[in-house]
């Protein structure tokens, strides 16, 4: 376990805040730490974006990152920590007040432009994901490896995901598979493509917008924009074979179809798949599925509540302690063996998986309520 003593430090200027009086910019700037989201991060970027939307000067916001990372996620270290040194609910107030800001953005009233150049994963993908613009260079690696350490692809991921090409985002979810910058582009997570040492002149280009129009923000930053080079083994280009494989209703069926698929050729995705998926956890996998599958015909903001719902449960360990089991592995100990139970697929049953879409029963449990956030320019996502 992590030294307690260590975390008694106040970190300042975690978050950077700037610009003129009609482009505001928001920069992550945890650079050690991969910009990982603490609770004062997600405060003072609530209360800043809040700030920006209600004065009529400001025209359009840039989210950027120090470092090379956007955002590898929330701090899960600071989080399982704080529940294990005192109430399990510890972490939720932290989820909520993240969810609370995912909604925020996805419902925001002006443009927002996000610079992706380095990882983006988990929370980070929670925050940029929704944005109006999003803009990748070729250091962007995109991933949702939560089921690696017994979470499950969460923050919104059951819509966004479930908005691409197909079957892709059961893919992306059920496996942690890493997509780099064209191919982030390619399947639809990102909007543009900008080469990194075109950033600068991006970012000047932007500064000089007095305007909300998204067409004339569009405009602008495809001047900036490139098409990509993607490998040409990349997975997106694989779409039709993933389809046939993540349609299934199952994820035992998902693997088998999988291991069929080898059989013809042993293509390098599907034994990466297969390996991430027989390593990941099972009742992750499982719950994660269901998930997606609900978030196809749901709005962004019963995604992010049903989101609140089910990382209650993992947190609470009533139904399973996969995701303490899953950190301790991962992130504290680093033996790389994480102890799952259930320990197979074939043991997670479908009412044990039912049980985490379920209110939690426990009296320090609170709904999470999101504020009114219903305006004609995000109609189509309430």
């Amino acid at each position: 376990m992590m030294d307690p003593t260590s975390n008694f430090g106040r970190e300042p200027n975690q978050v950077l805040f700037t610009g003129n009086s009609c482009v505001k910019a928001v920069i992550l700037n945890r650079p050690r730490k991969l910009n990982s989201l603490k609770h004062e991060m997600i405060s003072q970027i609530s209360k800043n974006l809040k700030s920006y939307e209600n004065d009529s000067e400001v025209k359009l916001v840039i989210l950027k990152a120090n470092g090379k990372a956007f955002c590898t996620g929330g701090d899960v270290v600071s989080v399982i920590t704080s529940s294990l040194s005192g109430h399990w609910t510890y972490p939720i107030l932290f989820y909520k007040k993240q969810l609370t800001l995912d909604h925020l953005i996805a419902t925001y009233k002006k443009p927002m432009v996000s610079i992706i150049n380095g990882a983006v994963m988990g929370g980070g993908a929670g925050l940029s994901m929704n944005t109006t613009f999003r803009i990748v260079t070729e250091r962007a690696v995109f991933a949702m490896p939560e089921a690696s350490i017994g979470l499950f692809p969460d923050v919104g991921a059951n819509y966004f995901l479930s908005r691409l090409p197909g079957y892709f985002g059961e893919y992306l979810g059920l496996t942690g598979a890493r997509l780099h910058g064209a191919e982030i582009v390619a399947c639809g997570l990102a909007t543009h493509f900008v080469p990194s040492m075109k950033l600068n002149l991006l970012e000047n280009a932007l500064q000089a917008i007095t305007s909300s129009n998204v067409s004339t923000i569009a405009t602008l930053i495809e001047t900036f924009s490139e098409k990509g080079n993607m490998d040409e083994d990349n997975p997106f280009s694989r779409l039709e074979a993933i389809n046939t494989c993540f349609s299934k209703g199952t994820v035992e069926e998902i693997i088998q179809s999988l291991e069929i698929e080898l059989q013809k050729g042993g293509e390098k995705w599907i034994t990466n798949a297969l390996r991430s998926m027989r390593s990941f956890c099972p009742t992750s996998l499982k719950v994660f599925l269901k998930s997606i599958r609900k978030g196809r015909v749901q709005n962004i903001e019963q995604c992010l509540y049903r989101d609140y719902i089910v990382a209650s449960h993992f947190f609470r360990r009533a139904i399973t302690n996969d995701l303490y089991e899953g950190s301790r592995a991962k992130l504290f100990v680093k033996d790389n063996k994480p102890k799952w139970e259930p320990s197979k697929l074939e043991l997670v049953t479908e009412e044990m998986v039912d049980l985490f879409f379920q209110n939690v029963d426990d009296e320090e449990w609170e709904p999470l309520q999101f504020p009114d956030r219903s305006h004609s320019q995000i109609a189509s996502r309430l």
